[in-house]
């Protein structure tokens, strides 16, 4: 072969380029082997000892949505700003027997609309980003109770 020999101790004068090269070829054999020598038996060890742990589980997605709710009073309302996070609180009436109880804790103030005339005095809405659960239980109980908020 013409220029071997040049080839050759070109390639012992460029050790670390040569060793690079050798690792990164091997690195993408293994790779395209999967990381494995050959098929293991079901439940085997690795070459390290550790039993072959059960895939993660990622966490549900929680499916947020925008719920308008009605606040009791709307001179608490005023306060609120986008972006803040609040406890919604429903006050039932004092004849059904029970007090008050939380019914979403640190949910995010989406919106605060502008009041429209004549509802003054019925509160103010506001509109919280809240999961999907706890929003059906704000809306379900804005008719029945009176709502507060708490900034968190």
């Amino acid at each position: 072969m013409r220029g071997g020999r040049y080839r050759l101790e070109r390639l012992v004068r460029h050790r670390r380029r040569a060793v690079a090269a050798g690792l990164a070829v091997t690195a993408a054999a293994l790779v395209a082997a999967g990381g494995r020598a050959g098929p293991e038996p079901h439940g085997a060890d690795r070459a390290h000892g550790h039993r072959l742990a059960r895939p993660v589980r990622p966490h549900p997605v929680v499916d947020m949505v925008a719920a308008p709710v009605r606040i009791a009073d709307a001179a608490t309302v005023r306060l609120l700003r986008p972006g803040d996070r609040v406890d919604v609180i429903a006050a039932q009436d004092p004849s059904a027997g029970s007090g008050a109880r939380v019914l979403a804790r640190a949910v995010r103030v989406r919106e605060v609309p502008e009041p429209l005339d004549g509802t003054a005095g019925s509160g103010a809405l506001v509109v919280l980003t809240a999961p999907r659960a706890t929003a059906a239980r704000l809306v379900g109980a804005s008719p029945t109770a009176r709502l507060a908020v708490t900034l968190c």
